[in-house]
């Protein structure tokens, strides 16, 4: 509801001064309605309030979900997970379809019509799976949840933090990332993630419950894609680790910075931005990559170098390498775990 104009609610032979002229009561209310909507659509995601009703549903859920971890165990949670994740299959015929055509855009004709199957099946138990552990993981004891992950070459993140620079890590929609955030966060990585703000409520509740449990956590900073570039960069060059998704195909604003790439036979605009700030401030960037594994086991994959800032060279030769690699390194995997895909 947009306001009146307070110079209409005056009569036409008043001279009073306008800050004279009261409000009247529906005005005021009208006044303070604007005000709240106007504040609800500038906060950040995380500061928006989520509803009661919301709250109470997620809190059901985890409790329903820690009952059948006591009785079960984790490993009887995650078969629970595969047979809803089952059952989603035959009964949500539009995401499945979706899945599908996500498929064959990529793969084309390489996938038989089995395999297509196959693989929008194991999509749709591992999501399920992946969603009950996410949504329970600040509920599991601290040493039983750093088991379940293993890293890959972590040393070599280790290695290029000694040089003070800090390290950008490059993700992609393939894979259960935001499992291994929080569990880089509790191994004492001074780790910052970038996020689309159009953040669910979900998300936002289960974010807040795993910085009431976890201090790590609650020392992991969130920024969000409309955030200004100087925080993420004040951040690796205070040394420490920003990790955030490249293969973003969509502007979110005219500031954002594209770059052309091939990737399943086909040209695409990748998200460069993040790319050009690792750059200017001397940050050692690595590719990464998440692997479901069975019964809530994960491996965290650091690939190769993608910029060593002790080789320098001009930062367009730089961006055109690094992102032409990028891409070539997420086919590679979404070849090898076809079912891992996340964006439908």
């Amino acid at each position: 509801m947009s306001a009146r104009d307070p110079v209409m609610d005056l009569p036409a032979e008043s001279n009073a001064p306008i800050a004279q002229v009261p409000d009247s009561p529906q005005r005021a209310i009208e006044t303070k309605v604007e005000h709240a909507r106007s504040s609800a659509s500038d906060a950040t995601p995380a500061e928006r309030p989520i509803h009661a009703f919301t709250r109470a549903r997620i809190a059901l859920v985890r409790a329903i979900l820690m009952a059948w971890v006591r009785a079960f165990s984790l490993k009887g949670l995650y078969a629970l997970g595969r047979f809803f994740g089952t059952c989603e299959y035959f009964c949500d015929y539009n995401r499945r379809r979706r899945v599908r055509r996500k498929l064959y855009q990529f793969f084309k004709d390489e996938l038989s019509p089995a395999r297509v199957r196959l693989v929008t099946w194991r999509y749709f138990m591992r999501i399920r799976c992946d969603k009950m552990f996410y949504t329970i993981m600040d509920r599991i004891p601290r040493d039983k949840l750093l088991k379940r992950i293993k890293l890959k070459n972590i040393e070599a993140i280790d290695d290029a933090l000694k040089s003070g620079k800090g390290v950008y890590v490059a993700l992609c929609h393939f894979g259960s990332h935001h499992v291994a955030g929080l569990m880089m966060a509790l191994l004492g990585y001074d780790i910052a993630g970038v996020r689309d703000d159009k953040e669910s409520a979900v998300r936002r509740y289960i974010a807040q419950k795993y910085r009431e449990t976890f201090p790590e956590v609650a020392r992991m900073k969130l920024f969000y894609s409309s955030s200004f570039p100087r925080q993420i960069m004040r951040h690796m060059q205070q040394n420490g680790i920003v990790a955030s998704l490249l293969d973003v195909d969509r502007r979110r604003g005219e500031a954002s910075r594209m770059h052309p790439v091939s990737i399943f036979g086909e040209e695409r605009d990748f998200l460069v931005g993040p790319v050009q700030m690792a750059i200017r401030c001397g940050a050692t960037t690595f590719q990464g990559f998440v692997v479901s594994r069975r019964n809530f086991y994960y491996q965290l994959i650091v690939g190769e170098k993608l910029i060593d800032p002790d080789q320098p060279e001009a930062e367009d030769v730089i961006v055109q390498r690094v992102m032409q690699h990028y891409a070539d390194n997420v086919e590679a995997f979404a070849r090898r775990h076809p079912d891992h895909l996340m964006r439908i």
